[in-house]
Parts: structure tokens; sequence; C-alpha cells
């Protein structure tokens, strides 16, 4: 059996939130999310992304916001920040995926 966690240790963990004026631009923000992590509140979802992934996420949704109303933030989290974090209340920090291959 072979494990492929290792694929999801080349990832790195990042939360992205944002503050959109406009519906359709949150909504299509919000999708575009959606499709590659957890929301974990309204505005903020985490994921699990390489290099390669977060920076094609980066150039689309950074072509959908406006940059005079809007703000978008991505922030990368090291293994080591990653388990400082305190959550109170209701949650839990997203897990990295886990794959088996057979």
């Amino acid at each position: 059996m072979l494990y492929a966690n290792t694929f999801y240790n080349m990832r790195n963990f990042y939360l992205i939130v944002y503050d959109v004026v406009n519906n359709k631009r949150r909504s299509k923000i919000a999708r575009h999310l959606e499709a590659v992590g957890e929301r974990v509140q309204y505005s903020v979802f985490e994921v699990y992304l390489s290099e390669k992934e977060i920076k094609k996420l980066e150039k689309t949704l950074l072509g959908i916001v406006k940059n005079e109303e809007d703000s978008i933030r991505f922030y990368f989290l090291c293994a080591t920040c990653k388990a400082k974090v305190k959550i109170a209340g209701k949650g839990v920090l997203t897990p990295a995926p886990n794959v088996t291959i057979v």
C-alpha cells in the first residue's frame, strides 16, 4: 500500500480572507475558493495548495477584485505557525487532505 501523503506535504497551508463590496464579484471569488478549500467563516477560507496552485489562484482572484473597492489577503502559515493556531468556540482547523492509493 502506498500512501500519497507526501503529495500533500508538498502543499502549503494558506488562509485566504476577502472583503468585496460587489455581490457578483464576491460570489465569483467564493466559488473559486470553495473549489479548492474549506470555508471556515463567511469570507475566510483555509486551503492546501502548491506554490504553482496558489500563484494561479492569486492571479485569478486578483483579476476579479477591484483594488479601489475590495480587499483580498493571502496568508501563508508554516507548519510551526499552523500548529499554534487557537480556535475558540465552534470549528476545527482544516486537516490536510488524505489520499490513499492501493
